[in-house]
């Protein structure tokens, strides 16, 4: 194509590349050492306080988040020249893309033409918004334009457009054959973004939230404070790296791929970083004007991306080897000390917060206190809005249960009906009334917290839409289990329906205070992400200061699980905290939103190792208000374990 450069990158700017990413690790990894360690001082402090007895009350889903496959024939912009050619596409489970020649090739067990991590595209299904952000995304400056040809097939006409773009790496364009085939790609290709974006939000371990702490740390070192989208990363892209860098997939050795979340945030920050002087330095030498120009910067930042994403991988790949002994040890060293270290902590948050009172107290009631109803009452909004149509969709879906119960359905109809309730919560078409939900205040959310400097309302969407596929799981696993365990050999079809009518009540129930439960640490989770970097960087210049006399107190312990920048952080928030639990209590009434929000712990989907799946593979059940003990011989017209698994 025209606007093509003949080479992405020269040898000079490869090597500037690893510099820059080599000087980012330098500054990252130590940082990150220290997260860990304040991140296990957090796990085993929660672990010493005593558990709500009136936990979550659903049953846990024992499937990993996921996307259900889809593929089917498209039509993909590609090659130099381009030209659109048939594919046949399909969207693998974990949200990779990946496309072949023809069908043929892909049931042969063939490799892809091609293949993408959809982690941070988006989706658009208008031609004339993707050109207008051509338009946008690379003007032309004076004396650039030269006398080759625009590239007609960007300007082409496209019935049913797919474009998948990115901010940092090469667009992908695709058409369907029908209206029909393409909203299906675009609800699938959604469900696809989201789940490779949200892996850290939905991580509870220990080195995931020591991840996002330090990156937090490491932009607000260089300014930056305010949350944003960048934190939209999912592990396993380092191979997509290597597709585009010719790097051997063997030549990384068992550890190629870090398990935790780290690469493609890591590339985005840098990528960040690096922008403005790639605009500067390498756009003026791009060919070609217009979209031409346009799709050249794309390409031409795709092959920055992958250089970079590289050299971060390596960089990752040796702490590896380190991290899990290193939390191994901390663990060991931090435990035997953990009742002093949390008197010191709590001993120097008391002699800050006297310090820092005044001006925290301040700036709480000018900036935070105008802005905190309204907000709250927006992200209630949100959530609530979403939980209710997945609880209208889980109503009916297991009436529906019951009414085939009823009219004595085959073993055969019955049999597919339990399946197709079972995937209720991987289904983008029949989600995608909750999903709207979670978006319709995206808007006006994104004027409240701009006042704010946050920028993270995609990633505040995604959770929400994610929690609501979590309880949707929760809840078709609860009915399920619960099914299994009360329809039994003795039942005729009605009294068979009229048992799942009693499990139906007793889920409801179950689901509505889970729901409550968990609307309430969304919205108080997501306004500590939105208020704390606000707040902090309005104290910095008055408070700031004011550390380093505190300083030699905890350098004297020698734990690296306590710092004072950490110390003072935690202080700002228990003061937001105090304001956000009094405003939620207001807005909800509730006698004691504190112990509600932390009667309930966030699980992670992930449960191999979890307690639940021995049981339900024993056919015990978990200790639930309200269950039985075991599990009774199923419905007669289904084989044994029909309805749970």
């Amino acid at each position: 194509m025209g606007g093509r450069p003949s080479s992405p990158l020269d040898k000079r700017q490869q090597q500037h590349l690893r510099g820059q990413v080599d000087a980012l690790m330098k500054n990252f990894l130590p940082q990150y050492r220290v997260q860990l360690a304040a991140s296990v001082l957090r796990q085993i402090s929660r672990e010493l306080v005593p558990q709500e007895l009136a936990g979550c009350q659903l049953l846990h889903s024992k499937k990993l988040p996921r996307v259900r496959e889809h593929r089917g024939p498209l039509i993909q912009l590609q090659g130099h020249p381009l030209q659109w050619q048939p594919v046949f596409c399909v969207l693998r489970g974990d949200g990779r893309l990946e496309w072949f020649s023809r069908r043929e090739e892909y049931e042969n067990g063939g490799r892809p033409l091609g293949s993408a991590a959809l982690t941070g595209y988006t989706v658009l299904t208008s031609q004339h918004e993707y050109l207008h952000l051509l338009d946008t995304l690379c003007p032309d400056s004076p004396g650039d334009h030269t006398e080759e040809e625009p590239e007609p097939l960007l300007e082409m006409p496209v019935n049913f457009p797919l474009f998948l773009q990115h901010p940092f790496r090469r667009h992908l364009c695709f058409s369907a054959a029908t209206g029909e085939m393409q909203r299906a790609w675009r609800l699938a290709l959604q469900g696809g973004i989201r789940l490779r974006g949200t892996v850290l939000q939905r991580s509870q371990a220990p080195a995931a939230h020591a991840f996002l702490d330090t990156i937090r740390l490491y932009r607000q070192h260089k300014g930056h404070f305010g949350h944003d989208d960048m934190t939209l990363g999912s592990d396993a892209e380092v191979s997509a790296a290597q597709a585009r860098t010719g790097t051997p997939r063997n030549s990384l050795g068992p550890h190629r791929s870090p398990r935790s979340p780290l690469l493609q945030v890591l590339t985005a920050v840098l990528m960040r970083e690096l922008l403005p002087a790639l605009q500067a330095q390498i756009q003026t030498g791009l060919r070609g004007a217009g979209r031409a120009r346009a799709w050249a910067w794309t390409e031409l930042l795709d092959a920055v991306h992958a250089a970079v994403l590289a050299g971060a991988s390596a960089g990752l790949r040796a702490f590896q080897l380190e991290k899990d002994e290193l939390l191994a040890a901390l663990d060991r060293t931090i435990r035997p000390d953990v009742d002093h270290l949390l008197r010191l902590r709590g001993r120097v948050s008391a002699k800050l917060l006297a310090e820092v009172q005044g001006p925290l107290e301040s700036c709480l009631s000018r900036k935070v206190d105008a802005q905190l109803p309204r907000l709250t009452q927006t992200l209630l909004s949100t959530v609530e809005a979403a939980l209710a149509a997945v609880q209208t969709l889980l109503v009916q879906g297991m009436d529906r249960l019951s009414r085939h119960l009823r009219g004595s359905p085959s073993s055969t109809r019955l049999r597919k009906e339990v399946y197709s309730f079972g995937e209720m919560p991987w289904d983008p078409e029949l989600m995608q009334t909750c999903y709207r939900e979670a978006e319709r205040s995206q808007g006006h959310l994104g004027q409240l917290v701009a006042l704010f400097g946050f920028s993270g309302v995609r990633s505040l969407v995604f959770g929400a839409q994610d929690l609501s596929q979590q309880l949707m799981a929760d809840a078709v696993a609860t009915f399920l289990q619960l099914a299994d365990q009360c329809l039994t050999t003795a039942l005729d079809c009605i009294q068979a329906a009229q048992q799942l009518e009693k499990v139906r009540g007793r889920v409801l129930k179950k689901f509505q205070s889970d729901s409550s439960s968990f609307q309430r640490k969304f919205v108080r989770r997501w306004q500590i992400c939105i208020f704390l970097p606000f707040v902090l960087s309005q104290l910095e210049p008055s408070c700031k200061a004011e550390l380093s006399e505190f300083e030699g107190e905890v350098l004297a312990v020698g734990s690296p699980a306590l710092t004072i920048e950490g110390i003072y952080e935690d202080v700002i928030q228990g003061a937001l905290l105090q304001r956000i639990d009094r405003e939620l209590k207001k807005a909800l009434g509730a006698s004691d939103v504190s112990c509600a929000l932390d009667g309930c712990s966030e699980v992670p989907w992930k449960q191999a190792e979890a307690d639940e799946e021995t049981e339900a593979q024993r056919g015990t059940c978990p200790k639930q208000p309200g269950t039985c003990t075991e599990v009774q011989p199923l419905y007669p017209l289904l084989p044994p374990g029909t309805f749970w698994s």
